[in-house]
Parts: C-alpha cells; sequence; structure tokens
C-alpha cells in the first residue's frame, strides 16, 4: 500500500455498558474512507460478539481488544495495533477519554483524530470532529494550537440509506398518517416498545415503524408487538427496509441523537423526546432551526403529553411543511464526505514515522 492510501484504525467498543452510538458512528465514516480506497480496521471491545461479522461484511477488518478504550493495558495494546498496520490516522470514539490517552498517541507522529459530542475534556488530538449538531466550537476547552476541529452542520454523518431516501421524499406523502419511532443506536431506557403502544391508541396514526438496531434487546418483543397490531405496526430492522418507510412518514419520534439529525436531513418532521443528557443540545439546536419540536427528557414525556404533541403536528400541515423544509436546507447529507477530506488533508499534514515506545 502507497504511503498515501495508509489505513485507517478505529478504537471504539461497542456494549451495554459502553453504549453503540460511537461504535456506528464510526462504522459509518469508515464506510465514506473507503470509497477513497482507505483500509479500515476496528480495534474493540465487542458485546455481542455477532457485530463482529457486521464489521467484516462490511469490508473492514477488525481485531478485538482486550479492555475497553483507554482502560488500563489498552494504551499500549493501541499503539501495537497502530505500529502493526503502519496506520496513517488513529481515530478514536468513546465517552471519558483522559488526555493523556490521547496525547500518548499522538507522540507516535500519527494523526489522532477524537470524535467527541460532548466537549467533555481536554484535547490533545490533531483533529477533533462531532457528527452532531452541538455543541458548537466555543463549548470545546484545552485543544492544542495545531487541534483542527469539524463540527457543525457541515460535517453531520449521514448514513447511505437516509442519502437514498431524502431523493425519494420531495413531498408529504399521502394519507392515512405514517408515524416512526426510531430511538437510535442505544434507547438505554428501553422505550421503543412503550411509545410504539402509544402511537397505536391513536386514532390519527394509521401506521406506525419502529426501527430498531439488530441488537435491541426488545426486537422479539416489538415483533410479537407488530403481530397482534393488525398490520399497523411494522419492525424496519435491515438498511433496504428502513429506507423504503423514510419516504413514506409523516413524522417520527427521535431521541435527539444521530438518528434526529438524519431524519431532519430526509425532511421528516420530528417530536423529539431525550434519553440522555448529552442529546439535549442536539434536541435544542434542531428545534432552533425548526426541523423538529423538543418535548423534553423521557422522564417528563407522558402519554398524554405525547399524545397532544402528535395531535397537534398531524393538525397542521404548515407546521410539518416548515420542518421539512427546514431539516432538508439545514443538513445536505454530505458530511461524510467533507469529514473524510479533512482527514485526508490533515493526514497529509502529519505523515510522520510511527514510533512504538517500549513497555515500562
Amino acid at each position: 500500500m502507497s504511503t498515501n492510501r495508509a489505513s485507517i484504525l478505529f478504537r471504539c467498543d461497542a456494549s451495554p455498558d459502553t453504549g453503540y452510538e460511537s461504535f456506528f458512528q464510526c462504522f459509518t465514516l469508515a464506510a465514506a474512507l473507503q470509497r477513497r480506497r482507505r483500509g479500515t480496521h476496528f480495534f474493540s471491545l465487542l458485546n455481542p460478539p455477532s457485530l463482529a461479522q457486521q464489521i467484516h461484511r462490511a469490508n473492514n477488518d477488525w481485531q478485538a481488544s482486550a479492555d475497553p478504550v483507554a482502560a488500563p493495558g489498552d494504551l499500549l495494546a493501541t499503539l501495537r495495533e497502530i505500529y502493526r498496520l503502519n496506520a496513517g490516522a488513529v481515530i478514536v470514539a468513546a465517552r471519558n477519554v483522559p488526555s493523556d490517552y490521547l496525547a500518548a498517541l499522538r507522540e507516535t507522529g500519527v494523526l489522532v483524530v477524537a470524535i467527541d459530542t460532548v466537549s467533555a475534556y481536554d484535547q490533545p488530538a490533531s483533529l477533533v470532529i462531532n457528527p452532531l449538531l452541538a455543541p458548537d466550537r466555543s463549548m470545546y476547552r484545552g485543544a492544542r494550537p495545531d487541534c483542527e476541529f469539524l463540527i457543525g452542520r457541515r460535517y453531520t454523518l449521514v448514513r447511505p440509506m437516509f442519502r437514498r431516501a431524502r431523493t425519494l421524499r420531495t413531498q408529504e406523502p399521502m394519507q392515512p398518517f405514517r408515524g416512526i419511532v426510531a430511538l437510535g443506536d442505544d434507547d438505554p431506557l428501553g422505550h421503543s416498545l412503550e411509545r410504539c403502544e402509544q402511537l397505536l391508541a391513536s386514532s390519527r396514526v394509521g401506521k406506525v415503524d419502529v426501527m430498531v438496531r439488530p441488537i435491541h434487546p426488545q426486537l422479539p418483543s416489538l415483533r410479537a408487538l407488530a403481530e397482534q397490531s393488525g398490520g399497523r405496526l411494522e419492525v424496519a430492522v435491515e438498511p433496504s427496509e428502513i429506507t423504503s418507510r423514510l419516504s413514506r412518514a409523516h413524522f417520527a419520534i427521535t431521541s435527539g441523537d444521530g438518528w434526529s439529525v438524519e431524519m431532519a436531513c430526509v425532511g421528516i418532521p420530528q417530536l423529539i423526546i431525550t434519553q440522555q443528557p448529552d442529546h439535549v443540545l442536539n434536541a435544542q439546536r434542531l428545534e432552533e432551526i425548526g426541523a423538529a419540536s423538543y418535548l423534553g427528557d423521557a422522564a417528563s414525556v407522558s402519554a398524554g403529553v405525547l399524545r397532544n404533541a402528535v395531535n397537534g403536528l398531524l393538525s397542521d400541515s404548515i407546521e410539518r411543511g416548515c420542518m421539512m423544509r427546514s431539516g432538508r436546507k439545514h443538513i445536505d447529507a454530505r458530511g461524510p464526505d467533507r469529514l473524510v477530506n479533512g482527514i485526508e488533508i490533515m493526514m497529509q499534514q502529519s505523515r510522520q514515522k510511527v514510533v512504538l515506545p517500549t513497555a515500562a
């Protein structure tokens, strides 16, 4: 492999303890890098282990990590992976990554990229990526003078299936009203089943599509509910299933994460109910640009509050049209390409020999 086609190492984990959002953000970015003929390698602790099959099916390499990101023993193991691959960049995606961990990676000469959606720690990385709409640059602290930032609406991550659906959805579909429940990669409170039941109880909602990952613990219960719904509820897991339903939806219930940004890109009006504090700023920003209505955190949004919000949205075609146009205007689906361009430029500027430090 030529020096300008150096491989990319992703250091991220996926488990119920660490969550899955960071892992799937890396997964989307890896697909965009592959279009530039970059080799993509994952060094990850996976639970369930079946996620490794998904990594391989997408033409990524994977090595199992014995420890979570930045745990004792992980630094040296990650450095060895960088050296083994002669990687051009290492992309670290995890919450609460110690600054000294990123600094140690940077000392090897490799381009260190941090995916940081919460601005929770000092940044000794070379490049910081936030694939959500918020927080903005002013909330990041402690960055090195030469650290670059790719954040804001131009750098949002949008998966190919949403990009395809964007071209199909140019106007609101015909009634009966159809809603989506898509509470993201994690759904930590397990609210997908409950919100589906609440939408099915509404006489104004004709059909409901619930979109979850294959690893969602409620998937069997959701499928059982779909069988009992008389055809009103459908479960979408695979990309092809999701794409076909996006173009037919009148609104979506989301949780303020990356899925919310992608729904805005397609032009689907949203009611956002956050489950994690990390997503509140993103939800508020989507409301500010007019692409969604933020109802609050999950504990404060009862069945009655949701019912009133849904009825209000379905009764106001002008509001739905404004949300649709605003989302499509602000999120153009080209974020992955811009992120790859930024990484490529930074890699060219920091091509240095990677040096593996000796163990203490």
